[in-house]
């Protein structure tokens, strides 16, 4: 592996200068260039072929874990180690996700909150048990365009999502009434938000009773009280949103895609076992 990287970098710096770092002989080198390919060097290049496919297939959003994890759905025999060693030697790096900058959580001071139900258990033994919701911005050239989502804790799927260029409380509750719609959720659903007054609203809380749901919310300033939403808007910044769009409608479209052809159908979660949502949904239980 070693006289591999001298030859992908050789270009760039000097073999000498290479060999000394690495602990290598320079007559070594030459005469294993000499002799051509080995077998596991030309292993690597096969692989490496493969993993550049699932690396664009994800988007440039998967790291070596995730690569690893696919590559070994489709019957790729490979190490962890093996894939992030040739991907970090062929400068294959997931996007990282921009600082957020908004502040999307504004309190009413006059408003009752509901107390700390979930209290950081995002462990759920089945589907629409626990719903945790929250809203992001989105950066557009034309200004912000705000995204409410609704996120089931046992399969981490989207289950509700609504978009606008206001953050009031009729953009949370066309999530919350998409949700419903698709999910037919018993009486027992437990839903977790922060203390924003959009959830606390009458129009929101109305909504949560006429489910007859257990209202939850975090306390304040507490952002790991909803760590899993936390993490999805993280991930959608850091792999859709992770430049201005140029319009409110192309985000739109974009998110759109994103979270119903991607993130919920595709996208192979570390905590659901490298799953999809909808596949892990789909697993049997017992």
């Amino acid at each position: 592996m070693r006289y591999e990287f001298i030859a992908s970098y050789e270009n760039e710096h000097g073999v000498k200068d290479m060999c000394q770092v690495l602990g290598v002989s320079r007559s070594g080198y030459y005469a294993q260039r000499s002799r051509g390919q080995s077998q596991r060097a030309q292993a690597n290049e096969r692989l490496l072929v493969r993993i550049r496919e699932e690396f664009h297939l994800s988007r440039k959003t998967y790291g070596s874990p995730r690569i690893h994890a696919a590559l070994k759905r489709k019957g790729v025999a490979c190490s962890r180690k093996r894939v992030a060693r040739l991907m970090h030697l062929d400068q294959l790096a997931a996007r990282k996700a921009r600082r957020r900058i908004p502040r999307t959580t504004q309190r009413d001071p006059k408003a009752m909150p509901a107390p700390n139900l979930l209290n950081q258990d995002f462990s759920s033994p089945a589907p629409d048990r626990k719903w945790v919701s929250d809203i992001t911005y989105i950066d557009t050239a034309e200004g912000w365009l705000y995204l409410a989502s609704v996120l089931d804790l046992f399969s981490r799927r989207v289950v509700g999502w609504a978009m606008d260029e206001h953050m009031e409380a009729s953009l949370v509750q066309q999530a919350w009434n998409m949700a419903v719609s698709q999910r037919q959720p018993s009486a027992d659903l437990l839903h977790h938000s922060d203390q924003g007054s959009q959830y606390t609203s009458d129009l929101y809380q109305h909504a949560l009773a006429a489910q007859h749901c257990q209202v939850s919310m975090s306390r304040p300033g507490n952002c790991f009280d909803n760590a899993a939403m936390e993490s999805f808007f993280s991930t959608l910044k850091s792999e859709c949103a992770d430049q201005q769009f140029d319009t409110r409608s192309q985000a739109r479209t974009a998110i759109f895609e994103y979270i119903e052809a991607w993130y919920n159908r595709q996208r192979l979660h570390s905590s659901l076992g490298y799953f999809s949502p909808v596949e892990f949904e789909r697993q049997p239980r017992h």
